[in-house]
């Protein structure tokens, strides 16, 4: 059974992942067709598709009676999204990776929103109420990037020839977030019980194992981005994933079912987060490059967090 559990997670992940990424994909080429700019694309269109993967696993592990899990896992994410991920990506380039100042000015305010569900979740439990404010934050915070940008970037659809790949990108969108529905719930089932298997929380399984795994589409997206040297989208889709994760989904989660969890995952993981959010943004205003010498940091940073989780979950 236990060998079972674990194919059937490396199963269940490789159908999140695959999902995500095709959602990513057509998402930004639906929305490279209504002519946004790269910044709209990258942080608002295709992190929000981004987050779909974690949007459903921890929706279906509240539904399954444990929230923790998908709190875990989305914290866990955003830990190796905004240290791991970008530490992969500038190396992957062989070069720095250039930070636009629209991305800079546009989000003075980033780490410090990444502090409310800290704030909120000091004393171990998420209610409806704070579920909503989460949300209401959230979408705001979309919805006033989206109509700054367009404001600025005029951005219109034109019905061409291109409407026939506009269809094609809405099909594979409702194609790809199939795979993602059907590879969540085994995601959670199966994670669940590895964790019993072999006696360690399910907590660290969600921030460590589905955690990473849920940055994949993140990764493959932004190394592809890259490597057109659209940095900009490469940069708009992960600081938009996070946002979301730690906003919408969280706030979403709560809504569903007001939930206790460890505070742990607050004080450790949460803390972990907001530092590494803390540390990038200061990277990057330091040259507007982020470099391979930050990149290793980066990556150090990582492999203290994933340390400190084992010691503290073991």
């Amino acid at each position: 059974m236990l060998i079972n559990s674990f194919f059937i997670l490396i199963g269940a992940l490789f159908l999140v992942v695959k999902g995500a990424t095709l959602a990513t994909k057509y998402a930004a080429l639906l929305a490279k067709s209504y002519r946004l700019s790269e910044y709209t694309v990258g942080f608002i269109i295709v992190a929000i598709v981004s987050v779909l993967p974690e949007l459903f696993i921890a929706v279906n592990a509240a539904m399954s009676g444990m929230p923790s899990f998908g709190l875990g896992m989305l914290l866990g994410s955003n830990v190796a999204d905004l240290t791991l991920i970008f530490a992969l990506i500038i190396l992957f380039a062989g070069r720095g990776l250039k930070v636009e100042s629209k991305i800079l000015k546009n989000n003075a305010a980033y780490p410090f929103m990444l502090l409310l569900p800290l704030v909120l979740g000091l004393n171990g439990h998420f209610s409806r109420l704070e579920g909503l404010a989460l949300v209401l934050v959230g979408g705001v915070f979309y919805y006033l990037a989206f109509k700054h940008d367009a404001r600025h970037s005029g951005a219109r659809s034109s019905h061409d020839k291109k409407s026939g790949s506009r269809w094609k990108s809405v099909l594979m969108l409702g194609f790809s977030m199939a795979l993602l529905l059907v590879g969540a719930h085994f995601t959670v089932d199966s994670a669940i019980s590895l964790a019993g298997y072999v006696g360690i929380s399910p907590t660290l399984i969600a921030m460590l194992v589905v955690g990473l795994g849920t940055t994949m589409p993140e990764l493959f997206f932004s190394l592809e981005s890259v490597r057109e040297r659209d940095d900009a989208l490469a940069v708009g889709d992960i600081l938009g994933t996070v946002l979301a994760d730690a906003t919408i989904v969280v706030g979403l989660i709560a809504l569903i079912s007001p939930f206790s969890f460890p505070r742990d995952i607050i004080y450790v993981t949460g803390v972990f987060m907001v530092i590494a959010a803390f540390v990038l943004f200061h990277f990057m205003r330091s040259g507007r490059t982020l470099t391979k010498r930050e990149a290793w940091i980066l990556f150090t940073f990582w492999m203290v967090f994933v340390l400190v989780e084992f010691i503290v979950n073991r």
